[in-house]
């Protein structure tokens, strides 16, 4: 079996200078810029007065301007990890990511549990936001 690799080039010319560097990519080769670790804003939204009254409380996380996509969402509750419902990151025209996190609560934990949504990836301290709440920790 023969298999063909579609190659790109890039041509690059200096400011002040005419010369030519040519850079040849094989296919399926990914060309990273490092623009560095860009830590996310995290903002955390409370379920509606209307969800409540319907006996259910679903609380958001946004994370807005991360860098590199990786950073993962997680939720503290009561001083317990658990897992939300994370949405894939979202390239921002700016090159950074945002990405939301979605978590139901019985209303019974609602609004007496301490809940903080946190930001983490490898080998970065985490970006913690804390939903004020009724509870008092």
């Amino acid at each position: 079996e023969q298999r063909v690799l579609k190659t790109e080039e890039v041509f690059v010319r200096r400011l002040h200078d005419f010369v030519s560097l040519w850079y040849t990519f094989g296919g399926g080769t990914q060309l990273i810029v490092d623009l560095g670790v860009q830590r996310p804003t995290l903002t955390v939204l409370p379920p509606s007065r209307e969800e409540l009254q319907s006996g259910s409380a679903t609380l958001l996380c946004v994370a807005s301007g991360g860098f590199p996509s990786d950073w993962t969402l997680g939720w503290i509750v009561g001083g317990a990890s658990t897992e939300g419902s994370q949405s894939p990151g979202v390239l921002r025209g700016d090159g950074l990511y945002s990405s939301t996190s979605v978590l139901r609560l019985s209303t019974e934990r609602w609004p007496h549990t301490a809940v903080i949504c946190e930001a983490s990836r490898s080998g970065q301290s985490p970006v913690t936001q804390r939903l004020e709440t009724l509870c008092p920790e």
